[in-house]
């Protein structure tokens, strides 16, 4: 009778023990469950949105420069022409108001010239020499620099042979404008975001990611983009544009 008795409470014991387990499992299920939930919920309630800034600026600083050349038979003479063309250039910008200091010559390049034979082919026989060399102005007097470059024509009436180049026109605040539109950009997303969140009796909550797009510099009235963004220099006046995608969780 004993045994038996021992027997009965030996598998009330098991059943016990396996209706803990079963219950642990439930429970721990139903953690998983919640959690899983909650996780899911969190990832799937976000609303991702681009945001934009545009400002318009004027540059502020200007590069010019036109190339410079002579030819002739003996490099001696060639060299003499173009330091002649070199000085009447100098004294151009000068009288213009060029500061002497915003004037740079770059190194003088030397190219040999072959004659060629009937069949226009390259022989070895020297037929004279050219040279090159860039003359350039870097200057924050913007407009003053840009109306002399388009009054450099006159440089041929002194007999100069030289090719004037377009002006280059670069912004030098443009880092410190970048922060200042990237807030821009990031107010205007999360207008947007709020505005499509409302449309469905929602709200929208903290920040959950933010990724900075590229800067787009444009002429004025230019719709041109590019995925790798874009550095205008041809132009006085620009346009820059600042965009950001920018997720937001959904309350």
């Amino acid at each position: 009778m004993s045994n038996e008795s021992s027997r009965s409470k030996e598998g009330s014991g098991f059943a016990f023990l396996g209706m803990c387990i079963l219950v642990a499992l439930v429970a721990s299920s139903a953690i998983i469950s919640y959690g899983a939930l909650r996780i899911a919920k969190f990832s799937r309630e976000v609303i991702t949105v681009t945001g934009a800034a545009i400002q318009e600026i004027k540059s502020n600083y200007i590069v010019w420069g036109c190339d410079l050349s002579s030819r002739s038979m003996d490099l001696q003479s060639a060299y003499a022409s173009l330091q002649t063309n070199r000085e009447k250039v100098k004294a151009y910008l000068l009288e213009k108001g060029v500061a002497e200091a915003e004037i740079s010559f770059n190194p003088v390049y030397t190219y040999v010239l072959y004659r060629r034979g009937p069949e226009q082919q390259e022989t070895n026989e020297v037929e004279g020499y050219r040279l090159n060399q860039t003359v350039e102005v870097r200057s924050a007097e913007v407009d003053k620099i840009a109306q002399m470059a388009k009054q450099s024509s006159e440089l041929i009436n002194q007999g100069i042979e030289f090719q004037a180049r377009e002006p280059q026109y670069f912004y030098t605040k443009l880092e410190d404008l970048k922060v200042e539109m990237l807030g821009k950009a990031t107010e205007n997303a999360k207008e947007r975001a709020t505005r499509m969140a409302q449309a469905t009796g929602d709200q929208i909550g903290a920040i959950r990611s933010a990724r900075m797009g590229v800067f787009q510099i444009t002429p004025l009235y230019s719709t041109e983009v590019s995925d790798y963004g874009m550095n205008d220099t041809s132009s006085l006046e620009k346009k820059i544009t600042a965009v950001v995608n920018v997720t937001f969780e959904v309350k």
